[in-house]
């Protein structure tokens, strides 16, 4: 009961009153905040060299987003790591641009916001063929096409990691002196993960996501706290919460492949229920991501050719 009380105590001091815009501002630990209510969650690294946003909301948000980041420091935004090319998460960029930095600064290369992604984010993002088309100012300008991008920033080592799931062009984000892990869409405690099949996302990758953020996350006494997890969507996390999803995802992957080696036809995998016992938890029958969009985009990335990206 006491460890209960203590833990209480802990989440209640870090958690700042709801402002009327309906954002919420969380501290996580370190100099890390989580900013939820914005869209997807936004990371916010605060320090003497400025800030830095993991993925940066909805651009409908943008104001209040800054008004809230201005509760924390009265420095710019230096840079914004997006790590997929879903609007709620990118949708900040171009206001945070067009802000940019003082023209004071003295080092010309500081003059402007870094806006970091993996190198298919830009290709997506800058098709003129998009419905409307995404301003120039918010596609990323320091594009990555390696497996891990590093960066010092506020006095801290923060690695970047290039991990499909939800897409072929997710990242992850590693604060190594914080502790803390902003996943993006790979991970959401709240919801089904999103797959966007169109783009390289698929079950397995998640699958695969999930593993190897576990294996970066370090737990402190009896699996509570330690490493912090900022997901994509819902509430911060630690690894015993990673775990738990991890285990769903690897449970509802195992039954499609058993349905898919019995030769059923979607249809009869959607009547099958493959997630009935986690549905209370994670489904949703309203939005923009159901249960049932979830089977079946999970069920065509695991049946789809490769090169077909899941258009059999």
């Amino acid at each position: 009961m006491k460890k209960l009380c203590l833990a209480a105590a802990i989440l209640l001091a870090g958690v700042q009153p709801r402002a009327q815009s309906g954002l919420e501002l969380l501290h996580v630990q370190g100099n890390i905040h989580m900013l939820a209510g914005a869209g997807g969650n936004i990371t916010v690294q605060v320090g003497k060299d400025g800030i830095l946003l993991v993925d940066s909301g909805t651009a409908a948000m943008s104001e209040q987003v800054a008004a809230e980041i201005r509760k924390l420091s009265r420095g710019q935004v230096t840079y914004i790591v997006n790590t997929s090319d879903r609007p709620d998460h990118f949708g900040g960029n171009d206001y945070f641009a067009r802000a940019g930095r003082p023209l004071a600064i003295a080092r010309a290369a500081q003059a402007r916001v870094f806006i970091i992604g993996y190198t298919t984010l830009l290709e997506r993002m800058s098709d003129r063929n998009l419905k409307p088309p995404i301003p120039e100012t918010a596609w990323p300008n320091d594009t990555y096409a390696v497996p891990l991008k590093n960066l010092a920033f506020n006095g801290e080592a923060i690695q970047i990691f290039h991990q499909p799931a939800t897409t072929d062009g997710d990242s992850v984000v590693l604060f190594r002196k914080a502790d803390v892990i902003s996943t993006g869409d790979l991970f959401d405690p709240s919801s089904y993960p999103v797959i966007d099949v169109k783009n390289g996302g698929s079950l397995q990758a998640i699958v695969d996501g999930l593993f190897r953020v576990k294996q970066m996350t370090i737990p402190a006494d009896h699996q509570e706290g330690g490493t912090m997890i900022i997901p994509g969507h819902g509430r911060i996390a630690d690894a015993a919460d990673l775990a738990t999803y991890h285990q769903m995802v690897y449970i509802v992957r195992d039954r499609l492949q058993d349905m898919i080696k019995r030769g059923m036809t979607l249809e009869q995998v959607k009547a099958a229920r493959p997630t009935r016992d986690f549905d209370p938890i994670y489904g949703r029958t309203t939005g923009s991501w159901t249960t049932e969009m979830f089977v079946e985009a999970a069920y065509r990335s695991m049946t789809s050719k490769p090169g077909t990206n899941g258009s059999n």
